[in-house]
């Protein structure tokens, strides 16, 4: 959740500073649910198998905001 709404805020910033602030914070988002997935998996109430899909998915959003934060680079 915070990944999105994070997302959505920054990109209604005016300033391109703000902007890659709310950026950066919803790509460390990612960062914390990859990392509770992972404990997850440790502990083994899913597996890797199970969750495959998204961490494809995740992949792609972190590429996607890495773009979105170095465009904001003035």
């Amino acid at each position: 959740m915070l990944f999105l709404r994070k997302s959505a805020e920054g990109a209604s910033r005016r300033s391109a500073t703000e902007r890659r602030r709310f950026f950066e914070i919803a790509r460390g988002s990612l960062i914390e649910i990859d990392a509770a997935l992972d404990i997850a998996i440790e502990l083994k109430y899913i597996t890797a198998e199970e969750i495959s899909e998204s961490g494809v998915l995740m992949t792609r959003c972190v590429q996607i905001l890495i773009k979105m934060i170095n465009s904001q680079i003035t």
